[in-house]
């Protein structure tokens, strides 16, 4: 990522299929855990975020190496949503944890990405927000006219966003948004580059330390706006090795156990991974939506094989959001997004785990 600043523009085909493009090419952002590789055995290749989630649990306790002892397991490190779908344009990962804007971007034109969501990772609450720097005069959403806001383009906090200007009257042509990763927006916003950001955990918590809150993903959920983060498969993927995908769902269900049943171990696996404390882990944690593993398989989220869930209403209502504010060229039907659903076994493959 260069320290130079990118203003938003609208997002036509064209800069979209040529943003892909340029990142294909270099796969920056991300870094890749190469530990224990063997190259007799067949790699499975994982894309992963640093948010607080059961993801990290398995990561940090090396659960799916345990369960797949037959495989390579590689965890590649990514900052955004928007670079995730590029490792997947690029075919370079098999699985990936992403929030629900950019899959509706994905599964929408010119992407077009063939995966498919096999997991409910969190529910967007108070770990994403906007933020506004002290001193600027910023008190409300609507403050922001003219004023410069920076968030990851093409990310779930850049849906939230959108859909908090929307709400509070202002056109995004009258906010200077800037495209940065989280640690970039910190750094804009601690040289005072930036007057507001909106962004996720654990960047998010820095932020706060001397801004004020102006609205949280768990309003805009409130308001018919929830983000989500999920955890998707790459459809060739899936139907090679269903059972691969299987094993991945369980040990993500195990995860969503330990969270809810020892949240002291789930604090702590996770603030091994985030270089933190458990107590702010902790912290963190408390700050999301965690499903249980029952709960993914019912009408609200994932369903079940033949029936699936509301979570395809949910991305479909993004991706036409994001058609009207020009981010994406159209919306594709509701049935692209029901198709999108991998619900394979559902709920049995839960039950066992």
């Amino acid at each position: 990522m260069t320290s130079q600043l990118r203003r938003s523009p609208l997002r036509t085909v064209a800069a979209l299929v040529a943003a892909v493009t340029a990142v294909l090419l270099t796969l920056v952002g991300c870094s890749v855990d190469k530990s224990g590789a063997d190259s007799g055995k067949p790699t499975i290749r994982l894309a992963y975020q640093s948010f607080p989630s059961g993801d990290l649990i398995v990561k940090n306790n090396r659960w799916l190496e345990e369960a797949l002892p037959d495989y390579n397991i590689k965890w590649t490190k990514f900052d955004s949503g928007a670079d995730v779908n590029t490792a997947f344009v690029a075919k370079q990962i098999d699985f990936g944890a992403i929030g629900s804007s950019p899959v509706a971007r994905g599964l929408s034109q010119p992407l077009n990405i063939p995966y498919q969501v096999a997991f409910v990772l969190d529910v967007a609450g108070d770990n994403e927000a906007l933020v506004a720097r002290n001193g600027t005069g910023i008190d409300t959403v609507a403050d922001l006219k003219g004023k410069r806001v920076a968030t990851a383009f093409a990310s779930t906090a850049h849906y939230s966003l959108l859909a908090a200007l929307e709400q509070a009257g202002v056109k995004p042509a009258d906010v200077d948004i800037i495209d940065l990763q989280p640690q970039a927006s910190l750094a804009a916003w601690q040289r005072g580059d930036v007057d507001a950001v909106y962004t996720w955990l654990p960047t998010l918590d820095e932020l706060r330390k001397d801004g004020k809150t102006l609205i949280t993903s768990r309003q805009l959920a409130t308001d018919g706006k929830p983000t989500l983060d999920l955890g998707v498969v790459a459809t060739d993927f899936a139907n090679a090795h269903p059972d691969v995908v299987d094993t991945w769902r369980k040990v993500q269900a195990r995860a969503l156990t330990v969270i809810h049943d020892d949240p002291q171990a789930a604090a702590e696996a996770i603030a091994a991974q985030l270089g933190t404390t458990p107590e702010d882990a902790a912290n963190q944690l408390k700050q999301g939506t965690y499903l249980t593993p029952a709960e993914l398989a019912t009408p609200t989220w994932l369903g079940t094989e033949g029936n699936p869930g509301n979570l395809a209403e949910n991305l479909h209502s993004a991706a036409v959001f994001l058609a009207g504010q020009q981010q994406i060229p159209s919306a594709p039907p509701l049935s692209t997004f029901q198709a999108a659903l991998y619900t394979k076994g559902l709920p049995g493959v839960l039950e066992q785990s």
